[in-house]
């Protein structure tokens, strides 16, 4: 075997392994940004609600 393919080959394999550490790092961030979203949207519907009852319960 050549030299240069011995290094093509492990050229292939570090491209394979460091693609394989930035895509989960990648699917890390979103699915932590779409966890926080989540929670956002929820914590604005928790808080309308509370703001609907609480104000019923003053108004009477």
């Amino acid at each position: 075997m050549k030299t240069s393919t011995v290094w093509t080959v492990i050229g292939v394999i570090a491209a394979i392994v460091i693609a394989w550490v930035l895509v989960n790092v990648l699917f890390s961030v979103l699915a932590f940004a779409f966890k926080l979203l989540v929670v956002a949207v929820v914590a604005v519907i928790v808080f309308v609600i509370l703001r609907v009852v609480f104000s019923r319960a003053s108004g009477d």
